[in-house]
């Protein structure tokens, strides 16, 4: 093959790299920002032009054939060079620019980051945010995105990640529900309530409670069953039963602020502290690479700055 038609396949072989990064056509084409088809059509013409296959498909994922595998580690170190030799001539300008794939719980999405992104979208008019709300635990880098919102214990080793801020559960009611139920002054006497709860492997839910300012006990938190009208697998859910009177719900910092600091909500049990129903730290995570786009570095710095307070209640 003569080298003006080589030349014309470098946007081919490039996707191919892609492609074998990605593990995917949906993803690669995501990353891309191309259509399904467009990436498939683009892989059938470079293995026409090849005379041979490059990659294997299956139901769920590709892989590359030993000679696809070939041409992306012969070609990969090229691209990357001059990948990260147009950003940094992009970026002398000083303007970030680009789109960024961000993944983030639903609630926490709607509740917090959200309300949020026109602080840094003013701030940067030439950066275009794109978000996946999502309770799935996607695989960043496969499915394309540059970033994402973990409100976990503890995040992946193969990932850059930053913590954002600590968080803590809070136990919460409106004014009228406790007037009509009373308002109960040890965790014990949450079993004569009714309490929203989120859903673990049984229909009842298990509470567990530390004292504030005490020393652990030896024999653990205490923890009891707790049974309700209405239980959620979404802390938003949990919170507009409870503004409806429903019951006594447990709910993250972030999702309880907004409706005790305007009094529709008022924190039940303020000398006891929820352990063990949801993570007490959020972290901002990104995939390992050779290159981060200015845009994502600044996105970054502005979530651990806006949100380095927390979620005071």
């Amino acid at each position: 093959m003569d080298a003006q038609k080589v030349e014309g396949l470098w946007t081919h072989l490039h996707w191919l790299t892609v492609l074998a990064e990605q593990g995917s056509y949906t993803a690669a084409a995501a990353r891309l920002g191309v259509s399904k088809a467009a990436m498939s059509q683009r892989i059938a013409e470079l293995e026409r032009a090849a005379g041979v296959s490059l990659v294997q498909r299956t139901t769920r994922s590709v892989r590359l054939t030993e000679a696809g595998q070939h041409l992306v580690d012969n070609t990969r170190g090229q691209y990357e060079h001059i990948a990260t030799s147009f950003a940094n001539v992009r970026e002398l300008a000083g303007v970030a620019r680009g789109l960024i794939r961000v993944t983030a719980p639903v609630a926490f999405a709607r509740q917090q980051l959200v309300p949020r992104m026109a602080g840094f979208l003013r701030a940067h008019p030439e950066v275009r945010v794109q978000l996946e709300a999502s309770d799935r635990l996607s695989s960043i880098a496969m499915e394309g995105f540059d970033l994402a919102i973990r409100h976990s214990a503890q995040v992946p080793e193969t990932h850059v990640a930053w913590k954002l801020c600590d968080t803590h559960s809070v136990i919460v009611a409106t004014r009228a529900y406790l007037r009509r139920s009373g308002t109960p002054a040890t965790p014990a006497e949450l079993s004569a309530h009714d309490c929203l709860f989120y859903p673990r492997a049984l229909a009842s839910g298990m509470w567990s409670f530390e004292r504030k300012g005490s020393r652990k006990s030896a024999s653990g938190p205490f923890t009891l069953t707790v049974n309700g009208p209405f239980s959620a697998n979404n802390s938003e859910a949990l919170r507009d039963a409870a503004l409806d009177d429903l019951g006594i719900a447990l709910l993250p910092d972030f999702t309880a602020q907004a409706g005790v600091r305007a009094g529709k909500l008022v924190v039940v049990l303020p000398d006891w502290r929820p352990v063990g129903a949801f993570a007490e730290q959020i972290y901002v995570v990104r995939p390992y690479t050779s290159h981060v786009p200015r845009a994502v570095t600044l996105f970054v710095a502005y979530l651990r700055e806006t949100f380095s307070g927390g979620f005071p209640i």
